[in-house]
């Protein structure tokens, strides 16, 4: 099926602002509030992937909290925005919200990160449609420009270069480089023709953002990191600059922290300028009521759900392992310097974050012993089936 990138989009209507509730949950706790940024991104990036009905009911997303999520996020010094056509709906809540939000909030005021290449039902990175997508996502998000477009899933289009798809994928930064296409006599090395797709779609967003000042910052984004990496390298080589940025998700959690070695990597050997971690709670894995489609292998998903009931022994709110998660990644994130995206649709959730963030930043929670032997404990259970820093195959 061909995207149809001029199809008309829903109406998600919003009553006036006035109209829209603005008590104490609305507010920000003045003392976590963030005062950090990373290469000029905050220390929390408001993922808006939830912001669309595959992680939330229609009812919700139609509602005006998404407009106040995103207003405490604001409040709160998170003011940079993940969003993807790949998401559904994603980019018309957020941009509605935001346009909303102007009076208090104008464009200036915060980031918008958002994507190209993958869409629902297919991907599509040729230059044309590279140029359609932006166009698209500047209407839906109401502005002139985006501050940041990511290639977006660029493993399900290059060449894979895998000796195996899962397993502990630090070895590439070792014995197994030359599997992975990371020895230094193979970078610029192309594949197949599928390389080539990669490359012509990102010198298309350079184009775009060096000729035409619709994009400030370039980047990619993806699951595996050797494949990252391989392609950051292809493209600085082939193309003769690096990309601004690149994201990952799921490395940089309670049961894969491998970014944290493939992150020294990125900028001697590619140019890239910043790193970016998503998904600190891997895809709902460490919540109590994980996808049932996730794809973690069973060992995996049998471990998280007996740290779910070790965590019960904390906090039997259910809460205690997606905190603990959360906590971990900001923790990580803060000692490596690199942002991370967290999924938020409510209120309670921002607040949340806001939190772990401050526990992590100014109260060193991370160094006290009772956190330490909580976070040993979940890893345990991981490192007990050999599943500690292990990648699921890409879906």
């Amino acid at each position: 099926m061909v995207v149809n990138f001029n199809a008309p989009d829903p109406d998600y209507p919003l009553p006036p602002l006035k109209e829209v509730p603005d008590d104490d949950a609305d507010k920000p706790k003045e003392a976590y509030k963030l005062t950090t940024t990373l290469s000029g991104f905050p220390a929390i990036i408001f993922g808006a992937a939830t912001l669309s009905r595959i992680y939330n009911e229609a009812d919700h997303i139609s509602g005006v909290t998404p407009l106040r999520a995103a207003r405490l996020a604001l409040r709160y010094g998170i003011n940079a925005f993940d969003t993807a056509p790949f998401y559904g709906d994603s980019e018309i809540i957020l941009g509605n919200a935001l346009q909303a939000l102007e009076p208090e909030f104008p464009r200036d005021s915060y980031t918008l990160i958002t994507k190209v290449g993958r869409y629902p039902t297919e991907f599509d990175y040729t230059p044309e449609g590279i140029e359609s997508s932006i166009a698209r996502s500047l209407r839906r998000l109401h502005t002139t420009y985006l501050d940041v477009v990511y290639l977006h899933d660029v493993e399900f289009v290059a060449d894979e270069k895998l000796p195996r798809r899962g397993g502990n994928h630090v070895t590439a930064l070792g014995e197994e480089r030359e599997q992975y296409g990371l020895n230094e006599s193979q970078e610029g090395e192309t594949y197949t023709d599928k390389d080539h797709k990669v490359l012509s779609a990102v010198k298309k967003l350079f184009e775009l953002r060096d000729d035409r000042g619709v994009i400030k910052r370039v980047g990619i984004s993806g699951f595996p990191l050797p494949t990252l990496l391989r392609i950051a390298i292809l493209i600085q080589k082939r193309l003769g600059k690096p990309v601004d940025l690149l994201m990952s998700y799921c490395h940089l959690t309670l049961q894969n922290s491998t970014l944290a070695q493939f992150k020294s990597e990125f900028g001697p050997r590619a140019g890239v300028k910043q790193v970016i971690t998503a998904s600190p709670i891997a895809m709902g894995l460490l919540r109590p009521s994980p996808l049932l489609a996730h794809p973690a292998p069973l060992e995996i998903r049998v471990a998280a759900k007996r740290a779910v009931q070790l965590s019960e022994e904390w906090d039997a709110s259910g809460t205690g392992l997606p905190d603990l998660a959360l906590q971990y990644t900001f923790a990580r994130a803060r000692e490596i310097g690199i942002p991370a995206a967290v999924g938020l649709s409510t209120l309670e959730e921002v607040h949340a974050s806001a939190k772990a963030w401050h526990e992590v930043d100014a109260e060193g929670l991370s160094t006290k012993e009772d956190w330490v032997t909580r976070v040993k404990s979940v890893q345990d259970l991981f490192r007990d089936v050999q599943m500690l820093d292990y990648s699921w195959a890409t879906p």
